[in-house]
């Protein structure tokens, strides 16, 4: 799998997202899923996207088989297939939605914010995931970032826009 643009990791992390806080409305529509992408809150960075390049997106992460288009419906919808692609379970991708959402972020911070979309029993749980996703064979999904001046602990970010 190639790199993604930052604004495909944005697609595919609001459809994993919403998948598990909103139900109700996944698969989702490009208006909802255009609402997730432009989200004030809990973002790091915040984007403005226009829809033309959201529909891009979709199209580049449909020929990687990272999302697909539900059907059975008046409006098109799209669902991601991100664990499938990497073969991870549904915690690593939980921690790898989040690290795409807000940028990154240290184990603790990643416990706390992904409460949403997995709860994790503790922080070493945590930490064992994202050693699983370092050190994985086909390529690490994330890595350790060398700890900040001032800082206590050092941050994880995903490797899924590369290096």
């Amino acid at each position: 799998m190639r790199d993604l643009s930052p604004l495909e990791a944005r697609v595919v992390a609001v459809l994993v997202e919403k998948q598990a806080t909103v139900p109700d409305t996944y698969p989702m529509s490009l208006n909802a899923l255009l609402a997730g992408i432009n989200q004030k809150t809990a973002r790091e960075p915040v984007m403005n996207v226009a829809e033309s390049l959201v529909l891009t997106a979709l199209d580049e992460l449909k020929s990687m088989s990272l999302v697909f288009e539900g059907s059975g419906s008046r409006v098109v919808r799209y669902e991601h297939n991100l664990g499938r692609v990497l073969v991870v379970p549904s915690q690593a991708v939980a921690l790898l939605a989040t690290l795409m959402l807000r940028g990154p972020q240290t184990a603790a911070e990643l416990r706390l914010n992904c409460e949403r979309l997995h709860r994790f029993s503790d922080q070493s749980s945590v930490e064992g995931y994202l050693d699983d996703l370092a050190g994985r064979a086909a390529g690490a999904l994330v890595v350790l970032m060398a700890r900040q001046p001032g800082a206590r602990e050092s941050r994880w970010m995903h490797c899924l826009c590369g290096p």
